[in-house]
């Protein structure tokens, strides 16, 4: 039966939906990441017109673009919006969150989280605390964040490349052997990478040339019985190329990941000293850019600190590779 597992970590958030003892499902939420979709908050017009621009009442004033902005207002007027879409990382560029105006009487607040997020899809939700039982890790959880920095997913018979690019994901099938049977094994690993790391917007995926089209019509199929809906989808053509298209409201788990390598190896090393074994002061070593990064949140310091009963300390290390560790 599948269950999500849920972690309240330091500076990061983590669910992991299990089944069979592995992740099928995973996300994150960090701190700092900006208003969540839903979030109602107060605003200031910065630029009208069509592309709208709205610098919200956030710490740092985060620019919004904003859908339907009322065509009368002046550029400082003060407006209500609701956040649809985060600010999402690119490679080479930053995009800020949409927003559009808030309903009449809308109470200002933040979207749902993480933790309300899983729980809403009604399947059960389990919280780990840093002393249970690592199930996340049992389940294969640093195995995952491993694929996602190589962009590459192994499967019987072949492998899957993949690439985010700031006009879509692609996933290339790679492999020898029977073409349709290396397609519908591409296919079937390939919705699995999609699912578990929540990939939305436009997504290529490249299977081996099929030359008959009955074979294509098995991949097509094959793709709508694997992935949930709501999707829209080419059928596989002569090249060997489906383009998927789905809703994209927050950065999927290959964006936050790649694109913020620093905050993910910090999120790790937090991870492994909360369950640090041991008495007396807790060393965290690390790559400089990594403990910079956990110097500037002295929160997560004595969060840490708080949760192990013990004195923490944070050391640079340029010959450091990864996270770093904790002892």
């Amino acid at each position: 039966m599948a269950e999500w597992l849920y972690e309240d970590g330091i500076g990061e958030r983590r669910a992991a939906l299990v089944e069979a003892d592995r992740i099928v499902e995973a996300r994150i939420e960090r701190d700092g990441e900006g208003p969540r979709v839903g979030a109602i908050v107060a605003a200031r017009l910065v630029e009208g017109g069509k592309g709208a621009l709205v610098a919200l009442d956030w710490p740092g004033e985060p620019i919004a673009t904003l859908a339907g902005a009322p065509s009368d207002l002046s550029t400082g007027a003060r407006l209500t919006i609701e956040i649809t879409r985060t600010a999402l990382r690119e490679r080479g560029r930053d995009k800020p969150a949409r927003a559009r105006v808030a309903e009449a009487g809308a109470a200002a607040g933040d979207g749902p989280d993480l933790r309300a997020r899983i729980a809403a899809t009604g399947l059960r939700v389990t919280e780990l605390r840093a002393t249970d039982a690592d199930r996340i890790e049992a389940a294969g959880w640093s195995e995952l964040i491993d694929h996602i920095r190589a962009g590459h997913w192994p499967f019987a018979g072949g492998a899957l490349w993949v690439d985010v690019t700031p006009a879509m994901t692609l996933i290339d099938i790679d492999g020898e052997g029977d073409a349709p049977a290396l397609a519908k094994a591409g296919a079937a690993a390939a919705v699995g990478v999609i699912r578990c790391c929540d990939i939305g917007g436009s997504i290529g995926i490249d299977f081996p040339s099929l030359a008959g089209r009955a074979e294509r019509l098995a991949i097509d199929a094959l793709v709508d019985a694997l992935l949930p809906q709501p999707f829209e989808r080419t059928a596989v053509n002569g090249f060997g190329l489906m383009q998927i298209i789905r809703r994209r409201t927050r950065p999927s788990l290959i964006e936050q990941v790649r694109f913020d390598p620093v905050a993910t190896d910090a999120a790790l090393l937090l991870r492994q000293a909360e369950r640090a074994v041991g008495t007396g002061p807790l060393q965290l070593t690390a790559r400089p850019a990594v403990a910079d990064h956990i110097h500037a949140h002295p929160e997560w310091i004595a969060a840490l600190q708080s949760r192990s009963g013990r004195p923490v300390a944070v050391a640079a290390d340029a010959q450091i590779k990864g996270a770093g560790h904790a002892q």
